[in-house]
């Protein structure tokens, strides 16, 4: 049995759920709050991070990309299912390179920004950073997610999918991070349809459902949240 520990509003963790969901791959959440440090938690990942993947008998698996990566040289290949990183190395590094536009880019410039200030630091004590929020860090934000919304819309004008004919680690990359400033209504959709489009394409697949009944205490989503038809 898998176990991952996570936070609802963690992209990273989004990322992996997602991941586990396409696979049809079953794990128990474990919340972590991370800001804590706990002990135990360290000993999982001296870097304090998360998410964690946890596999009965093997060592603790730190990272999203690394858990990504984990997951795709474990699970055994299955007749006719289309795998989230292609077999082709040209494919391949495309899908990479777009996954980590969004795991490394978009999270400096966009969702780490909002989902520090506007969740994280509301449970974290002053001496873990926490506070009132940082007013230019989230104007900032929403005005950088622009710059990324037009890139996602013209990358889908030219292909079916982020990095090319079928959904792949770029998407649920993307897909994972979007949806921690959809969640906080901090996405403006109307600037580019195709866009909202493909995310609407993603938001309807079954591995994104879980992630659609995530709330946090008095911090409810955004009202086109769970809505498939925004």
């Amino acid at each position: 049995m898998l176990t991952l520990f996570y936070h609802p509003l963690c992209p990273f963790s989004r990322y992996v759920r997602l991941i586990l969901g396409e696979y049809g791959i079953e794990a128990r959440l474990v919340e972590e709050r991370f800001w804590e440090r706990r002990e135990e938690f360290l000993l999982l990942n001296p870097a304090g991070q998360i998410p964690v993947l946890v596999a009965d008998g093997q060592p603790a698996i730190p990272g999203a990309s690394i858990i990504a990566e984990y997951i795709e040289e474990t699970r055994p290949p299955s007749a006719g299912e289309d795998r989230l990183l292609p077999p082709i190395p040209g494919q391949r590094v495309e899908v990479r390179r777009l996954a980590s536009w969004f795991n490394d880019k978009f999270h400096a410039e966009v969702s780490g920004a909002l989902v520090t200030e506007r969740v994280f630091k509301r449970h974290m004590t002053k001496e873990q950073g926490g506070g009132p929020p940082d007013t230019e860090a989230m104007r900032a934000a929403r005005h950088n997610i622009r710059y990324h919304l037009a890139y996602i819309g013209w990358l889908v004008r030219t292909r079916d999918w982020l990095a090319g004919d079928r959904l792949s680690l770029a998407d649920l990359a993307a897909a994972a991070h979007v949806s921690v400033a959809d969640y906080l209504g901090d996405v403006p959709w109307k600037e580019d349809e195709a866009a909202k489009n493909w995310y609407a394409r993603v938001k309807s697949r079954p591995a994104f459902r879980t992630l659609l009944t995530d709330t946090l205490a008095g911090l409810p989503p955004s009202k086109s949240y769970a809505d498939l038809d925004f």
